[in-house]
């Protein structure tokens, strides 16, 4: 009987088995379906979902981040022990780009900064400081520079109020109401010089 089977024959009904028998390994029956939908709530058990948008690019993703020891009442967030896509969010739909699906690295990395940090004139480390101390010494620095800098008028005496001594890099990633506040906040001062990594 299997001499009547031609090579060809043969060739096609091995790569046909080979074939089957990968998709089924990869989870493409229905007993895979199954028991990848069995295992998602133990895998997320007891933890926290928080929505958030990716920090990458201007793409703006949402993800949803899953945590333990998370106490919103307190502002906690806890350990962020998953994250993923968001298949609500209308920009991606659950998909992440590479970036994105190794936000995890990214936030339990331990050279992330956590905290404002400072490297005074003359010193060759960067020391802690606390979030007041940082938005005051940027804030007093922005003033000087302003104050310094600023240009009323023109040469030809025509009012500019220009400030071109200071530039300002947003986040395209926000809402558009953050957006506008930024712009408007950034412009008041009378910066010329204003981007985001939306335009590159």
């Amino acid at each position: 009987m299997l001499k009547d089977v031609s090579r060809r024959q043969f060739l096609g009904t091995v790569g046909a088995g080979v074939a089957g028998t990968a998709l089924g390994a990869f989870g493409f029956d229905g007993a895979g379906e199954a028991l990848a939908a069995s295992i998602r709530p133990f895998k997320l058990a007891q933890t926290t979902e928080t929505r958030n948008t990716c920090p990458y690019c201007s793409v703006g993703c949402g993800i949803i981040m899953y945590s333990k020891g998370a106490d919103k009442a307190a502002g906690k967030l806890g350990k962020i022990m998953h994250i993923e896509g968001d298949p609500d969010h209308p920009t991606n739909k659950g998909t992440l780009c590479p970036k994105g699906s190794a936000l995890l690295d990214f936030v339990t990395a331990d050279t992330r900064t956590k905290y404002p940090m400072v490297r005074k004139p003359g010193s060759d480390k960067f020391e802690r400081i606390t979030w007041d101390q940082a938005l005051d010494r940027i804030a007093r620095l922005m003033k000087e520079d302003r104050d310094a800098n600023f240009i009323a008028k023109n040469k030809d005496g025509q009012t500019v109020n220009r400030w071109t001594s200071t530039g300002f890099l947003a986040a395209s990633a926000t809402t558009n109401e953050t957006a506008w506040m930024t712009y408007k906040v950034v412009r008041s001062t009378g910066m010329v010089v204003f981007d985001n990594q939306a335009r590159v």
